[in-house]
């Protein structure tokens, strides 16, 4: 890995992450022009964050950029993964072409091409951007920008403001989706489900109600 010092002082970084490789500075690195320009430059990173001792998430970058004025982590071809059970277990993982990242709250915006899979869940999101809320473990989908969720199943919904709680196991369209939904335990049969913005309309087999995966309004 290279550290590349890019002002008068290099901050400490141990403090919220894991720094893997042999490091290596230079002094000189400047682009000139009056952009921001991050404090310290590093080449394939691993960052771990950590809240009371345990690992909550970890991301591998090819390049990373960190921004102490105003706490912030760029990271550019980026995979993540995160830990649940006091960091014993990896809930889900992901990639995106680059992450912009909160240091002090674990806020993170993804961008670039995103995709995320949920163990726990056996979902699989994928849209050209998301955001995410540590502490309320929310994913939410960035402007207009379609979001397909997919299980292992068959299962498969596309649509636009979407949002998720992970810890409330709740998945939800706001502008429209469409899509099926397959019980396994009605013989691999699908529910078909459209929903516009002024309306919702289901189709049931044998009165079977979308419970898990029902869409509203928010």
């Amino acid at each position: 890995m290279k550290i590349y010092k890019t002002k008068n002082s290099l901050f400490p970084v141990l403090m919220v992450c894991i720094l893997i490789a042999a490091c290596s500075f230079d002094y000189g690195r400047s682009n000139g022009g009056d952009e921001e320009k991050p404090d310290i430059v590093m080449e394939n990173v691993e960052y771990v964050r950590i809240r009371g001792g345990d690992p909550t998430m970890r991301f591998r970058a090819e390049l990373g950029e960190r921004y102490e004025e105003r706490q912030a982590m760029r990271l550019v071809n980026v995979s993540f993964e995160q830990f649940e059970n006091r960091g014993t277990e990896i809930n889900a993982i992901g990639w995106a072409g680059e992450a912009l990242v909160e240091t002090e709250t674990g806020n993170a915006r993804l961008s670039g091409g995103v995709r995320v899979e949920v163990d726990s869940e056996d979902v699989i999101i994928e849209t050209s951007g998301l955001r995410w809320r540590d502490a309320e473990k929310e994913l939410w989908g960035i402007g207009d920008n379609e979001v397909e969720i997919f299980r292992s199943d068959g299962t498969r919904f596309i649509g636009r403001g979407f949002s998720a709680n992970i810890r409330e196991r709740i998945w939800e369209f706001s502008a429209g989706a469409e899509g099926f939904y397959v019980d396994e335990e009605e013989d691999d049969e699908q529910v078909e489900v459209f929903y516009e913005e002024d309306f919702l309309e289901e189709y049931f087999l044998e009165d079977y109600f979308l419970e898990d995966y029902f869409l509203e309004e928010l």
